[in-house]
């Protein structure tokens, strides 16, 4: 990572170490999904040897190719690309989920991934209230102190606001499409899913 983009800072960034940190023991095909411009699947590189960032929007992605790294972009939609099943051993998202239909994406990376491979989903869902409140009000807090620090870097690829998810909504997603998969709701307005497909 060069030093440019190691100072980099945003609620999604934030969380690639979750991401990262489920890479499962000697995994060789990665997906990232919705890469953008690349930055988590050059994290990935690191760690695995083949790599695939696929996103919707080329100008993200030839971005990503302005990189000299060896992963290998493709301007495309996961549900309909034409990748064969079971072919990775990690899949990565990241903000990406709420995008599309959350049950057909989901079941589209169960389906490629690989008996043992690992799903690691950052994602970001809609707070209902007033349960949500609490939290929120602490995201907004923990999230002003981070970018005081930091900064905030604005991402190119486009944004879909409200999602169409709520949090609640996902965990049973979750739990419906992915059994046994751990969800986790985080501070700055995000969930994390890591599952891992069993064996046979």
């Amino acid at each position: 990572m060069t030093e440019k983009t190691s100072r980099r800072w945003n609620h999604n960034i934030h969380y690639h170490p979750r991401i990262l940190g489920a890479v499962p023991d000697g995994a060789k095909h990665a997906l990232d999904v919705g890469c953008g411009e690349g930055m988590l699947a050059r994290e990935l590189r690191r760690a695995v040897p083949h790599v695939t960032g696929i996103d919707l929007h080329e100008h993200s992605i030839e971005q990503a190719r302005e990189h000299p790294d060896d992963v290998d972009y493709i301007v495309g939609d996961l549900l309909t690309y034409p990748f064969e099943p079971a072919s990775f051993d990690f899949i990565a998202s990241v903000a990406t989920l709420h995008h599309m239909d959350a049950a057909t994406g989901l079941a589209r990376m169960r389906d490629l991934l690989r008996p043992g491979g690992v799903l690691a989903i950052v994602g970001v869902a809609r707070s209902t209230m007033p349960k949500d409140l609490p939290r929120d009000l602490a995201g907004v807090v923990v999230g002003r102190v981070h970018r005081a620090l930091k900064g905030e870097w604005e991402h190119p690829s486009p944004t879909v606001w409200p999602p169409p998810v709520t949090f609640a909504q996902m965990r049973a997603l979750a739990a419906e499409v992915l059994p046994g998969s751990e969800y986790r709701r985080h501070v700055l307005f995000r969930y994390s899913i890591i599952w891992r497909k069993p064996q046979g």
